[in-house]
């Protein structure tokens, strides 16, 4: 199954990654993870991706398109994969189109997980990682046993800084813009399957997992 996971930031969709990686034995590529592991190593490419992240935009198509076909090419992805943000425009759904036909594949499921705003803005706003093991918390919702220490290995618990203040509502407003649209598209191609995220994320999952078994 060649699967697209979609939905505005703090919907779920890494919550919801892990569970159909484990059910599926899928890759799960997320476009994020990759930008901030070349931020972390000092890359070119990390210091251009940064400047988008730090200010809540998305990485230019060219940068994010190039990285995407090359992950798409390597074995474990010949069966089958999931891609979590990407693509996040019209122009970059095309681009996958063109790359997946050279070797006569296509996008089978997109599935968007959609909540309301004001959810979206707590949840942001109340996230928070480990710097060593990348578990996420919130402060709200799923708080640590030991406020700033992560539960799992004990390391330092920080906020990212596109999920504070107003990096939160632009990041919010330029998935509207610019995202959104990938729901028409995917509409006419017949593939997209719409999930209410506003629940439990055993629940969400119930869902997806119908809709994939009947792939």
């Amino acid at each position: 199954m060649n699967i697209v996971l979609m939905g505005p930031p703090g919907a779920g969709k890494g919550t919801q990654a892990d569970f159909m990686k484990a059910e599926f034995s899928l890759p799960h590529i997320s476009t994020g993870d990759i930008f901030r592991e070349a931020v972390s190593q000092g890359t070119e490419l990390g210091k251009k991706a940064q400047e988008y992240m730090n200010a809540g935009k998305l990485v230019p198509d060219e940068l994010t398109i190039a990285i995407v076909e090359e992950r798409l090419a390597r074995k474990d992805c010949l069966q089958g994969f999931l891609l979590d943000g990407f693509p996040r425009t019209t122009v970059q759904a095309e681009a996958l189109k063109r790359v997946l036909q050279k070797t006569g594949r296509k996008v089978e499921a997109a599935i968007n997980i959609s909540v309301p705003q004001d959810i979206l803005i707590a949840r942001l706003s109340g996230r928070i990682s480990c710097k060593e093991c990348k578990t996420v918390y919130n402060t709200s919702y799923s708080p640590p046993t030991r406020p700033g220490i992560c539960d799992k290995c004990g390391g330092e618990l920080i906020q990212r800084s596109d999920d504070r203040g107003e990096t939160v509502k632009n990041r919010l407003l330029v998935y509207q813009e610019q995202t959104s649209p990938l729901l028409d598209y995917y509409d006419k191609h017949k593939v997209l399957y719409n999930i209410d995220g506003n629940r439990d994320s055993r629940e969400v999952f119930y869902e997806i997992k119908e809709i994939l078994q009947g792939l």
